[in-house]
């Protein structure tokens, strides 16, 4: 069939087509950028559009005659990028796509959310039902895109909703890199003591449970928080990639809420700049928060099962990232 993929050159992106094509589908990527991949999707048969998605008319050219689509694309976490430019992305977007695809007759729609909506979880693990607490404006603005998505629910339309965690994987020269490089120096420093809870999300499991999310009947108009098998401590996440790596790593601890002060003001210096500061504020938050999560719901009705567990999808990862030379 004809599918639409929104982000459809970035990480998660360039798998899910990746996936689909494989499937015998035909697919079209649209994103704002080439990425990593470009010219592998297009010798497989993706038809690749460079262009945003707030491109209203053009979303609804693609959108027309597609039976599916999935909706990735997103303003993701830039410090300096303006609370509109997030809102248009994440928010106006989800809607001129909704809108295009409920004309047009498509079957089902699927919309990438966030686990992050349900912010620092008090007490894990979170399920779906968790109170909604986003903690910056990226976290506000995928839960706006998700109250969007219920409009056309409620509408009658064949609508689904994911909350990924944290994703990685080979393909990924962004999320984890920065884990594995500091694991790979030898020295490791923590802001607190390192039991925060964080819950990885690998690439294939997350690509299996988006597939099964637009399969299964059961999913209209249901969200899912999507995880791998278990959340870790981020000290044990940190000591198994130090072991899939064969790196002795020595761990330092600081106090974390000094650091989160000057990682503020460094973060007010920097935001009239048109550069990513140093150090900023959701960085500094890794250490703190807790990221666990309850998947039961995704296994119970969509038969979701994260196949790959976490040494395995480390392992793979780093191989990538030495293939690539990225360590």
């Amino acid at each position: 069939m004809k599918i639409l993929v929104t982000g459809g050159t970035g990480f998660t992106g360039t798998h899910l087509v990746r996936r689909l094509l494989e499937k015998g589908h035909q697919v079209i990527a649209v994103d704002n950028q080439k990425g990593l991949f470009y010219d592998e999707l297009v010798q497989k048969g993706a038809e690749v559009v460079i262009a945003s998605v707030t491109e209203k008319d053009l979303m609804d050219q693609l959108t027309r005659g597609c039976r599916r689509v999935y909706h990735l694309a997103a303003a993701f976490r830039k410090v300096n990028l303006g609370k509109k430019a997030y809102r248009d992305i994440n928010v106006n977007s989800t809607r001129h796509l909704l809108e295009a695809a409920y004309k047009h007759g498509v079957e089902r729609f699927l919309y990438c959310s966030t686990c992050g909506v349900h912010g620092d979880v008090e007490n894990p693990p979170a399920a779906e039902d968790a109170p909604i607490t986003p903690e910056d404006y990226y976290q506000y603005t995928k839960y706006e895109g998700e109250v969007v998505a219920r409009e056309f629910i409620e509408k009658g339309m064949w609508v689904s909703i994911v909350r990924p965690a944290a994703i990685y994987g080979p393909g990924d020269p962004e999320r984890f890199y920065m884990l594995f490089r500091r694991v790979q120096s030898g020295k490791f420093t923590f802001l607190g003591d390192g039991t925060a809870c964080y819950h990885p999300l690998y690439i294939d499991n997350l690509i299996d449970a988006l597939e099964l999310a637009l399969e299964k009947d059961e999913a209209k108009g249901q969200v899912y928080l999507i995880a791998d098998e278990r959340y870790v401590p981020i000290k044990e996440l940190v000591l198994r990639i130090a072991k899939v790596l064969d790196v002795d790593v020595k761990i330092r601890h600081f106090p974390f809420w000094p650091v989160y002060t000057v990682a503020f003001c460094v973060e007010m210096l920097y935001k009239p700049l048109p550069f990513e500061p140093p150090i900023f504020r959701r960085r500094v938050d890794w250490f703190r928060q807790n990221r666990a999560f309850d998947i039961s719901k995704a296994k119970r009705e969509l038969g979701y099962d994260p196949k790959v567990d976490l040494p395995t999808g480390l392992a793979l990862t780093a191989k990538w990232y030495n293939q690539q030379g990225y360590l």
